[in-house]
């Protein structure tokens, strides 16, 4: 829809028009009382979804810039996520609880009284769901570094056919709760048949979608900045020190690290680090690219216009 939509930590969301050049300012909401938890767009960009610490959940026509509904929770959400594709009878969404372990899936259209509701399918509240509209499936990942796949109301809620696992036993799905790190960002590919995630312990895996299967995983640790510094320097080694700093703030705070994207080809994920916004291809393993690796910024979240 040539949508750009900011939210920021005063509850306050902005639609801007991405023209030929640069982007154009079109409507401004003050959607929330509190800071927004999460932001979700729809598979077609149609629809987006902000939830907020005041407990509520507002809905947007984005191409009318218009807020169509409001739901007010009886408790905190935690993340929104969008859980249909073109032609479902039901535009459907997915919030999951701050406090506990449930999902509760609405009616966009509708009131808030949830449609369904997984109680126990997780253990811990859920902090990142990601829908593939390819097939049809949701993922979602708990605190403890879970991680389940679900559908939504066409397939009545169950464990989706469509992959070639039966057990996650079978899989390397259990990777983040081995490792006791939980995720930051997860990122679908366009063909739907990969995902990958960014997580606490500063490292990209990218796994097979269908089977569960690792297929890569890059080191971003801060460790590995520090000898990639000693052996051939990166950067003044007084930048580097104070960039190093930043980064030890950051994970003494537990600030989320940011999101990670696929460019629409899905062959090369995109990521910010200490050193700059790193694209990688997937494929080749490879680091193509470095952007405003000499700015003075931290980049946090990124979307991509293409």
């Amino acid at each position: 829809t040539n949508f750009v939509i900011t939210a920021s930590c005063d509850g306050h969301i902005k639609f801007w028009k991405k023209q030929d050049e640069l982007i154009e300012f079109v409507k401004h909401f003050r959607a929330h009382v509190s800071a927004i938890h999460g932001l979700a767009s729809s598979c077609n960009g149609v629809y987006a979804a902000s939830i907020s610490l005041d407990k509520s959940m507002k809905i947007f026509d984005v191409v009318n810039f218009d807020m169509i509904n409001m739901m007010k929770f009886d408790y905190v959400p935690q993340c929104v996520e969008w859980i249909y594709t073109a032609g479902d009878a039901i535009f459907s969404l997915a919030v999951s609880d701050k406090d506990s372990p449930r999902i509760k899936v609405y009616d966009a259209h509708g009131t808030a009284a949830p449609l369904h509701t997984f109680e126990d399918m997780h253990r811990k509240p859920v902090v990142v769901m990601k829908y593939n509209p390819v097939f049809e499936t949701c993922i979602s990942i708990d605190e403890a570094g879970f991680l389940e796949y679900w559908t939504g109301s066409k397939f009545e809620y169950q464990f989706p056919k469509c992959v070639a696992f039966e057990s996650k036993l079978d899989t390397d799905l259990f990777e983040f709760a081995k490792n006791k790190t939980h995720l930051c960002s997860l990122a679908i590919s366009p063909d739907g048949k990969k995902f990958a995630s960014l997580s606490s312990d500063r490292k990209v895996r990218v796994f097979h979608f269908l089977t569960g299967k690792l297929h890569r995983i890059f080191d971003e640790s801060l460790q590995r900045f520090s000898e990639l510094q000693q052996t051939t320097q990166q950067l003044p080694n007084m930048e580097f020190g104070r960039r190093m700093a930043v980064e030890r703030e950051m994970d003494k705070l537990q600030i989320n690290l940011g999101n990670i994207v696929f460019d629409e080809s899905g062959y090369i994920i995109i990521y910010s680090t200490m050193l700059g916004i790193k694209l990688v291809n997937v494929y080749t393993s490879r680091c193509i690219r470095i952007l405003g690796k000499p700015e003075n910024i931290r980049p946090m979240q990124l979307a991509l216009f293409q």
